[in-house]
C-alpha cells in the first residue's frame, strides 16, 4: 500500500478517539430529531450536506428485487415500502444484471416525486459509466438520477482507475453539470482505508458503508471511516446491518431490532436493506418508526456477543 494505515488518521487511537468524542455528545447534535411527526411517516435525519430529510429506514434494490421473475412481488414490496413513507432507494445498475433497476422502474415512472433515488455504476471508466448511466435512466424509467455511487470501491487500483484522466470520476462530473445526477457518492464494504482515502481525494456528497455490530473487531468501518466521513458532513448510509442474514446466531444476536438499533445509534443519515417479502419489510419500518438509541453499554454488550463469529458476520471484509 502507498498509505500506511496505522498512519493514515495520524494513528489509529486517533481514529478511534475520534469515535468515543461522538459518543461523548448527544446524538441530537448531529441529527435533527424528535421527527416532524405531522408530515414524516417515519423518523428522519439530515443526509449530510444534500439538506434532504431521509427516513431512517430506506429500501435497498437486492434480495427479491434483484431476482429474476419476482417482477410482482418486487412491484408489491416498493409500492408498499412508498406507502409506509420509506423516501429513499437504493439500486446499482449490477444488481440482477439490471433487474433491480427494471423493477424500481415500473414504480418510478409513476411515484418519482416520491423518492431520492440512488443507484450506482459498478465500470471503473468514463465510457463505461456513461453507457451504464443511459442504461439505468431507461431502466429505472426516469430522466435524473438523485445520487449516481461509485460501487463496491475495494482497493487502491479502483481509486486509480476511477480518479485518471479517462475514469469514472469524468463522468460523474459531466452527468452531474448536465443535470441529470445532483449528487455523487462513493460505496464500499471491503477496506475501510480504500473509501478513506477516496473520501479524502474527491469532495463526494454521499457514502455508502457497511456497519453492523460486528464491524469493530475487524477492518472497523466504525473507528477508521465513520469520523472522517462525519467530519466532511457526507450523507452516511449504512448497509450490510443484517449481513444477510450472518449476524444471526444462537448466542448472539438473535432479532433484526437489535441488529438495526445497533446501527441506527450510530451517526448516520439512513439504512438500506434489502427486503424479500411485505411482512419484512412492514417489521423493519416498525422498528425504525419506534427506534430509541441505545445506551454506550447496550451497544458494546451487541458487539461482544459478535465477537466469536465476527468473520462470518462481516464475510464481504478484507481480513486483517
Amino acid at each position: 500500500m502507498k498509505y500506511t494505515r496505522r498512519k493514515f488518521f495520524k494513528t489509529s487511537a486517533a481514529a478511534a478517539a475520534g469515535y468515543l468524542a461522538l459518543k461523548s455528545k448527544s446524538v441530537t447534535d448531529f441529527f435533527s430529531i424528535p421527527v416532524e411527526a405531522s408530515t414524516l411517516k417515519l423518523p428522519f435525519r439530515m443526509l449530510g450536506k444534500t439538506g434532504y430529510k431521509v427516513g431512517l429506514f430506506s429500501l435497498g434494490g437486492q434480495a427479491t428485487l434483484e431476482k429474476s421473475g419476482t417482477e410482482s412481488e418486487s412491484v408489491k414490496i416498493i409500492n408498499r415500502a412508498l406507502d409506509l413513507g420509506v423516501n429513499y432507494i437504493d439500486t446499482a445498475a449490477a444488481y440482477g444484471g439490471g433487474v433491480s433497476e427494471t423493477y424500481i422502474g415500473k414504480v418510478m415512472k409513476d411515484r418519482r416525486s416520491e423518492v431520492f433515488l440512488a443507484t450506482k455504476t459498478h465500470d471503473r471508466s468514463y465510457d463505461g459509466s456513461m453507457r451504464l448511466l443511459e442504461k439505468s435512466l431507461k431502466q429505472l424509467q426516469t430522466n435524473r438520477i438523485d445520487l449516481w455511487q461509485l460501487h463496491n470501491v475495494r482497493t487502491e487500483n479502483d481509486l486509480k482507475k476511477i480518479f485518471a484522466e479517462d475514469g469514472a470520476i469524468k463522468a460523474f462530473e459531466k452527468a452531474r453539470r448536465d443535470g441529470i445526477v445532483k449528487y455523487l457518492g462513493i460505496s464500499g464494504h471491503y477496506d475501510p482505508f480504500v473509501l478513506a482515502k477516496g473520501i479524502n481525494e474527491y469532495d463526494f456528497d454521499c457514502i455508502l458503508l457497511s456497519l453492523n455490530a460486528a464491524d469493530k473487531h475487524n477492518a472497523s468501518f466504525i473507528d477508521n471511516l465513520l469520523p472522517l466521513a462525519l467530519k466532511k458532513n457526507l450523507g452516511i448510509i449504512g448497509m450490510k446491518i443484517p449481513s444477510r442474514g450472518r449476524i444471526f446466531k444462537s448466542g448472539g444476536i438473535t432479532t433484526m431490532k437489535q441488529a438495526m438499533e445497533y446501527v441506527l445509534t450510530l451517526p448516520v443519515s439512513t439504512i438500506i436493506v434489502g427486503i424479500s417479502t411485505i411482512k419484512e419489510l412492514e417489521e423493519n419500518i416498525n422498528i425504525a418508526k419506534n427506534f430509541k438509541y441505545l445506551t454506550s453499554q447496550q451497544m458494546e454488550e451487541l458487539e461482544e456477543l459478535t465477537k466469536p463469529y465476527h468473520s462470518d458476520a462481516n464475510w464481504f471484509k478484507t481480513q486483517w
